[in-house]
């Protein structure tokens, strides 16, 4: 057995498939991808790694780590299948939920419907408490009114509470007062979340919606984390476990379990990860991630080598989102995320014709369970999957290794039925248009985290991976007039593969509201000192010595009167107040185009990372990378490339019959994850990563 080596293994759940990834200290990279087993993700995970462990002769006592993303937060709040939560606020502040900011994501709807909010009225209770903005108690918390609230919950069977009184960002001793009254009447069982200890900002709404999110979706959390760790401990892997959060950094599973707000957007970053890491390997600074699998297509940008971030996030009503333009269609976040937009199209998208003969695809899922018609699994509703297989680019015998054979016939008579036929086209027509909506529906998560962000993507390199991204990668950057699209190595299973390259990290922040011009420098010291201390506590309750820590700091300001802040990094040397305002200036300026000379700028908030590097002797070695075999000998299948080129003879290849010297499309490159599309007038090569270069004509 394999004893002289030691492994990290990155497991990246998606809503069809789990993709596990292990990484050996010398640089060797084994992937697999197994079905996902949604009535026990666990389950799935660690058949998969089982399956590695044995092809590779390792045993289990060689792992020293386990880093996982999960859908399992992002998607109780989708599903509305979270904890029976009840809120605790300030008497007068019943209703923040429901008025949220009056902003809806489409303004002339006169229809449009808010979702609901994740606390109902009734299970939402107003206390006696009032503190000041500078955190001084104005008015003396009711302690007998927070056990007669108690009382309620128990008759309510009340599962998890939010804690959000006003001004607490200040002071939390009232929070933390009702809280430890509440415990005591009820018991430990209640998973309670208060305001100070999750989001200790400004703006009452954004703190109490975070607050509601992370205990509406906490017991789940902590339930599937548990079960998880006791699958992996079974198997013998008595080794961490940590969790990716949504700004690219990893924390502890009990880290995950009290803060599990911070991984609602915890897969699509791990892809993101990797997208910058390995573009930075080549020399591309600038890239736009496209990452599609079964469920979902998700787009990120990374600039200067590093992915942008944000702390404006709705997840909810269909499209998790980050835009400072759309607002009002989920529930708020105002946590770091990296900036992934995302939108319901995958490999299992439905496909649809509307009451009024239009083409839909998505945002319903066919998922793992029962999957694409073409699975022969159950399905019966055509998906983006069945067309793919219908227009010949997908090996009807050779998915997944071999592993999952698709009846090809089931899905070219499912689409013809309920799609060719009621739009009246012929089968191949209408399947190369389910490729066009697609791509189109695509570049609108593109569109999302560029254009409307003042850049354009024809300056960038579209970076696409995932199951489903090499195939539609070149629709969207002909769409997107995207000159260069990259593929990277073991493509479907790449999420994964960034899991292992995450670092310990987390974020802490505390309002400083004042006028940049007249802080005295000594009182942001102390203030960053403090979120420093608390930094380095958290960090201990991860195992990690203070030493071993960076800290990076960061401020959040804006123009006097505006509503949204920017957050600058702060230099070393302590802080120099006026360097902060001009950097401040110099980002406006890049995000929205204008600056202003003579407005006062506010420091808002004061900001502090800690992050420690998991392991040093990890890295990725694309020579090393295991490149499982495809559909076996290079071979010719017919392919449809649309009206202008027809039925075309394409050959199919694997990635190392690629080099360095062009080929012209159209090729079909199947790997054991994934299928790269290079239509017509395309031409591709293999860079020296091992990464499909693929140049649009």
């Amino acid at each position: 057995m394999n004893n002289t080596r030691r492994y990290r293994i990155g497991v990246d759940i998606g809503g069809t498939f789990t993709d596990i990834v292990l990484l050996g200290t010398d640089g060797s990279v084994n992937t697999r991808k197994v079905s996902s087993t949604p009535d026990d993700y666990g389950r799935g995970i660690v058949d998969g790694i089982n399956e590695l462990f044995t092809e590779l002769d390792v045993a289990a006592s060689a792992i020293e780590g386990v880093v996982h993303a999960t859908t399992v937060a992002t998607n109780t709040i989708l599903e509305m299948k979270g904890a029976r939560t009840a809120c605790i606020t300030t008497e007068g502040f019943r209703d923040v939920l429901e008025m949220r900011r009056l902003r809806i994501p489409e303004m002339y709807n006169l229809q449009y419907q808010t979702p609901p909010p994740l606390v109902p009225r009734r299970y939402r209770h107003e206390v006696t408490e009032r503190l000041g903005p500078k955190g001084e108690v104005w008015t003396p918390l009711d302690e007998a009114g927070i056990v007669e609230v108690a009382e309620r919950l128990r008759a309510d069977g009340i599962e998890a509470l939010a804690i959000c009184l006003i001004n607490s960002y200040a002071n939390p001793v009232h929070e933390h007062r009702v809280r430890d009254l509440v415990l005591d009447t009820l018991g430990n069982d209640l998973y309670v979340t208060c305001s100070a200890d999750i989001l200790p900002e400004i703006r009452e709404y954004e703190r109490t919606s975070t607050t509601v999110v992370n205990a509406y979706i906490g017991p789940t959390v902590k339930n599937y984390l548990g079960r998880l760790s006791k699958h992996l401990t079974g198997a013998g892997l008595d080794t961490p476990l940590h969790i990716m959060q949504s700004n690219g950094g990893a924390m502890s599973a009990g880290a995950a379990v009290d803060r599990p707000a911070y991984i609602v957007e915890s897969g699509p970053a791990a892809g993101v990860i990797a997208c910058a890491r390995v573009a930075r390997e080549v020399g591309y600074a600038n890239v736009i991630s496209l990452d599609m699998g079964g469920t979902t297509a998700k787009a990120a940008i990374v600039e200067g080598g590093q992915p942008a971030k944000t702390t404006e996030f709705e997840v909810g009503a269909g499209i998790n989102l980050s835009s400072k333009l759309v607002k009002g269609g989920g529930y708020a976040v105002k946590l770091p995320f990296i900036d992934v937009s995302e939108i319901g199209a995958g490999g299992g998208s439905i496909v649809s014709v509307t009451d009024t003969g239009a083409l839909r695809v998505g945002p319903r899922s066919a998922s793992a369970v029962p999957g694409p018609v073409c699975y022969n699994m159950g399905g019966e509703e055509p998906t983006f999957a069945d067309a793919m297989v219908a227009l010949g680019y997908l090996n009807p015998e050779y998915l997944v290794g071999g592993a999952l054979p698709l009846d090809a016939g089931k899905a070219r008579a499912a689409l013809a039925a309920k799609v060719a036929k009621p739009l009246g086209k012929p089968l191949l027509e209408t399947a190369y248009g389910v490729y066009t909506v697609a791509g189109a529906t695509m570049t609108r998560a593109v569109k999302a985290v560029s254009t409307y962000r003042g850049r354009d993507p024809r300056d960038f390199v579209l970076f696409a991976f995932g199951g489903n991204g090499p195939v539609a990668a070149v629709e969207i950057a002909r769409e997107l007039q995207m000159p260069h699209v990259l593929v990277p190595p073991a493509p479907g299973v790449f999420s994964a593969f960034g899991l292992l390259f995450s670092n310990i990290e987390h974020e802490f922040v505390k309002t400083f509201l004042a006028r940049s011009a007249e802080i005295e420098p000594t009182a942001v010291e102390d203030a960053y000192r403090r979120l420093e201390a608390e930094a380095r506590g958290v960090m201990a309750r991860e195992g990690i010595d203070g030493a071993q820590v960076t800290m990076t700091r960061l401020a959040d300001m804006r123009y006097s009167g505006q509503a949204y802040e920017l957050t600058v990094p702060v230099g070393a040397g302590g802080p120099d107040l006026a360097r902060m305002a001009r950097d401040f200036s110099d980002e406006h300026e890049r995000t929205y185009g204008h600056r202003s000379e003579t407005d006062p700028v506010d420091l808002v908030n004061v900001k502090v990372i800690a992050g420690h590097v998991t392991s040093t002797d990890l890295a990725y070695d694309p020579a090393k990378m295991t490149q499982r075999r495809g559909g076996g000998a290079p071979m010719t299948r017919d392919a449809y490339f649309g009206p202008a080129h027809g039925l075309l003879p394409t050959p199919v290849i694997e990635r190392g019959d690629l080099t360095d010297h062009p080929r012209q499309g159209p090729l079909i490159v199947e790997e054991y994850d994934s299928t790269c599309i290079v239509p017509p007038g395309c031409q591709v090569t293999l860079d020296g990563l091992g990464n499909i270069d693929i140049r649009l004509g």
